[in-house]
C-alpha cells in the first residue's frame, strides 16, 4: 500500500477507534455512576451540575480521555507506514484539541480540567506510540 496512504488510514483509524473507547467508557461511567435528576445528553444541564459534581463523578471521564488516547495512538502507531511515534503523538494532539474544547464547554473544577489537560493526552499518546513501536 502507498505509504501516504497507509498514514493517512493511521489517523483516521486511530481517531475512530480511540472515540469508540472514549464514548464506550463515558457511557459506561453514567450507568454505573448517574447523575440524580441530569439527563446526561442535555450540554446545558451538565453545564450547570459540573461544577458541584465529586470527584468521583470524574473518574470515568478521565478515563475515557487516557484510555481513548492511548488506544488510538497505538493503533495509529501500528498502522502508520512511517514516523510511528510522530502519528501516535498527533492522535494525542488531535484528542488533546478535543479535550480543551470540552473543558471549556463544560466547566468542571479546575483540579480536573488541569489533570485532564496534562495527563491524559499527550502522555499517553506517548506510552501508546511506545508499544506501537515495540
Amino acid at each position: 500500500m502507498n505509504p501516504i496512504l497507509k498514514n493517512i488510514l493511521a489517523v483516521i483509524a486511530g481517531w475512530i477507534g480511540g472515540s469508540i473507547i472514549n464514548m464506550g467508557l463515558v457511557q459506561l461511567g453514567h450507568a454505573i455512576l448517574p447523575i440524580e435528576g441530569v439527563d446526561t445528553n442535555d450540554m446545558e444541564a451538565l453545564k450547570a451540575i459540573m461544577p458541584t459534581l465529586g470527584g468521583k463523578y470524574f473518574i470515568f471521564p478521565f478515563l475515557a480521555h487516557a484510555l481513548g488516547t492511548f488506544t488510538g495512538a497505538i493503533i495509529a502507531g501500528k498502522i502508520a507506514a512511517t514516523n510511528k511515534m510522530k502519528f501516535s503523538l498527533g492522535i494525542g494532539v488531535l484528542f488533546l484539541l478535543g479535550g480543551i474544547a470540552v473543558n471549556m464547554m463544560l466547566p468542571g473544577p479546575t483540579w480536573f480540567a488541569i489533570l485532564d489537560i496534562t495527563l491524559a493526552y499527550l502522555p499517553m499518546a506517548w506510552l501508546g506510540g511506545k508499544i506501537a513501536t515495540k
